[in-house]
C-alpha cells in the first residue's frame, strides 16, 4: 500500500507543478485530484473482484490521465500521456522498467473504451467511467455509455465488461 500512497503524494505534486505552467485546461483541475484518488479507490476493489494485482490496478487507475495533466487537454491525452508518464514513474523509483511499460500501457489505451485490452487495461477503463458515473458526468462516447450500461447490468466482479 505504501507504492500507491507514495505514487499519489507524487502525482500530486506533479498537479500542482502544471497548475502553473498549463493554466487553460479542458477540466478543471480540482478534478484531477478527486479523479485520481477515487479512481484509484475503484481500481483496487475491481481488481481485488477481478483476481488482478490490487496494487498495480490502482497505480495504473491514479496515472491514467497524466497526459491531460501535462497537457491540460483531453483530446488525445492518453497518447500524450505515454512518453512522459514513463518518464514519471522512473523518477519514483517505484517501479521497475516492466512495471512502467505495463503501466504506461493502460495510460495509452484507456480511452479505447470499446477495445478488450490486458486485465490492467480494462480495470483501468472501468474505473475511469464508474468515476465519472458517481460524480453525475454524462458521456459524450457511445463506446463510454456502452461500457457503463454493461458494467452495470453484468456487475463489477466481470473479468471483462465485454
Amino acid at each position: 500500500m505504501h507504492t500507491l500512497l507514495r505514487l499519489q503524494s507524487a502525482l500530486l505534486k506533479e498537479i500542482d507543478k502544471y497548475e502553473k505552467i498549463v493554466p487553460e485546461r479542458d477540466h478543471f483541475i480540482d478534478w484531477e485530484r478527486v479523479h485520481i484518488s477515487s479512481c484509484a479507490k475503484l481500481g483496487y476493489i475491481l481488481a481485488e473482484e477481478r483476481g488482478v494485482d490490487p496494487i498495480m490496478a490502482a497505480c495504473a487507475c491514479a496515472i491514467h490521465d497524466y497526459g491531460r495533466i501535462v497537457t491540460g487537454k483531453q483530446a488525445g491525452h492518453a497518447e500524450a500521456g505515454y512518453l512522459p508518464v514513463q518518464e514519471f514513474l522512473r523518477g519514483t523509483g517505484l517501479f521497475n522498467e516492466e512495471q512502467i511499460l505495463e503501466l504506461a500501457i493502460t495510460v495509452k489505451n484507456h480511452s479505447n473504451k470499446s477495445e478488450v485490452g490486458s486485465p490492467l487495461e480494462e480495470i483501468v477503463k472501468d474505473a475511469d467511467v464508474l468515476d465519472f458515473h458517481q460524480y453525475g458526468y454524462t458521456f459524450p462516447r457511445k463506446e463510454q455509455q456502452d461500457r457503463l450500461a454493461r458494467l452495470l447490468k453484468k456487475g463489477l466482479s466481470q473479468k471483462s465488461a465485454f
